[in-house]
């Protein structure tokens, strides 16, 4: 079983000689990564693009660049944990958002229907 670490560890750990990021509520050090004089294991968006996110939750910025299988491959390496349970934050089952943008789809779609029957009878 993996050791749980919670986000006020992961917190603490938010300098380029300590650095610690959690992706997917799984918690890596990922210093290495940036000191690594290997062009290997060095992050190919450099310290800067890390530090962004260091000491706290990166998963939504690792998700939006799109990274590799390979990089994901990566990542396991540095792997030292998961997230607290309670620090997981619980996702509801649909957001706000987007039931938003289901009522809208639908009006959209209500109305177009009666404008084109609207039409059609006229004619």
């Amino acid at each position: 079983m993996s050791k749980e670490i919670s986000l006020a560890t992961v917190k603490e750990h938010n300098k380029p000689k300590d650095l610690w990021i959690v992706i997917d509520n799984k918690v890596y050090n990922v210093t290495a990564f940036l000191k690594e004089a290997s062009d290997r294991w060095r992050h190919p968006g450099g310290e800067e693009t890390l530090m962004e996110v260091a000491g706290r939750d990166g998963t939504k910025e690792f998700n939006d660049v799109g990274h590799s299988s390979e990089a994901r491959e990566i990542l396991k390496k540095f792997f030292i944990g998961n997230l607290a349970a309670a620090d997981i934050k619980k996702k509801s089952p649909v957001s706000c958002r987007q039931i938003g943008l289901a009522v809208g789809a639908v009006f959209v779609g209500i109305t177009l229907v009666y404008l084109l029957r609207r039409g059609l009878a006229k004619n």
